[in-house]
């Protein structure tokens, strides 16, 4: 495998970039591209396990440290802080400014989107604008929220940005949003929501790259962009003939204990998505490719991703 690392200009016009590039030693082995979105308050490094696998079996991986995440900040103080103004669209628009650099270094090569947690619900929204760039998706970690649950909760977090400013760090906002993610599992340290693997959820709690608390910029970007893709309307723009894997743990709280996952899946069945499947992995939490059993998950994508680049030729 080689790894590599480049940086590229975000939509904002005011920030760079990092991005991770790992690929096959003999650059005529690779069989296919995925471009992953990765979740809140993480970052690419962290899928370098997963990225080794699909490398391994002749599919290169990239991804870039979204805005206010990882190495795409310059500082403590930028974590969890996207960018300033009211385009929370910036995500999505820097996630393709990447689709079109890979385009260009894999040409006629089928390219996949992995979106996780965070990044599913920027994927999703990425459908609805960009989808027939790409050969098949995987939304990973997702979930459904109701309309008027995220009008509320920005109604609060735009309250709170007028009174202290957008780059605020609300641990009242932040308990609303995660504190009853442990309430359904015996361990209640943070970040036990996410695998049952406890050496994961240490080092996550270690890494000050992950164990941050999001700026009410961050929280309103974040609630935007899913009240985005809960519309019905922008539901309707995504193509139809586009391959989709919609894959959760059955205890993830994001995806409401795999009853908002089943609610994804049904909106995007009745909108006429000819080709869409989903699985629910039993005992499984948020993070799939973290999980206990992650080498049945690394193998399932794997095998949709031999199965769809195939039919896609």
């Amino acid at each position: 495998m080689v790894k590599t690392e480049t940086v590229f200009k975000s939509s904002d016009k005011a920030h760079m970039l990092m991005v991770t590039v790992w690929a096959p030693d003999n650059k005529q082995d690779i069989k296919a591209v995925v471009q992953i979105a990765h979740g809140m308050k993480e970052y690419m490094e962290r899928y370098s396990e997963f990225a080794q696998y699909l490398t391994d079996n002749g599919i290169a991986v990239v991804g870039n440290d979204h805005l206010g995440h990882g190495r795409s900040t310059e500082n403590k103080t930028e974590l969890g802080f996207f960018s300033s103004g009211d385009s929370s669209d910036i995500l999505v628009k820097d996630m393709y400014r990447l689709t079109k650099r890979i385009n260009k270094a894999f040409p006629g090569v089928p390219k996949f989107l992995i979106g996780h947690s965070m990044g599913s619900f920027l994927t999703r929204r990425y459908l609805t604008i960009y989808g027939n760039e790409l050969d098949g998706v995987i939304i990973m970690g997702t979930g459904s929220q109701s309309q008027l649950t995220l009008k509320a909760g920005l109604g609060i977090i735009k309250l709170l940005s007028f009174i202290y400013g957008d780059k605020h760090r609300s641990n009242f906002v932040n308990k609303i949003v995660f504190g009853g993610y442990n309430k359904k599992i015996s361990e209640k340290d943070t970040g036990n929501w996410l695998t049952k693997d406890q050496s994961v959820v240490d080092t996550y709690n270690g890494d000050p790259y992950c164990n941050f608390v999001f700026t009410l910029n961050g929280f309103k970007w974040l609630f935007e962009n899913m009240e985005y893709v809960q519309k019905p309307d922008n539901y309707m723009k995504t193509p139809k003939d586009i391959p989709m894997l919609i894959i959760s743990g059955k205890d993830d709280p994001v995806g409401n204990y795999g009853k908002g996952v089943k609610k994804v899946y049904d909106i995007y069945k009745k909108c006429g998505v000819h080709d869409v499947s989903m699985k629910l992995y039993e005992n499984d939490r948020h993070e799939l490719i973290n999980e206990t059993d992650k080498e049945v998950v690394y193998a399932d994508i794997l095998d949709w991703i031999v199965k769809n680049k195939e039919s896609r030729l």
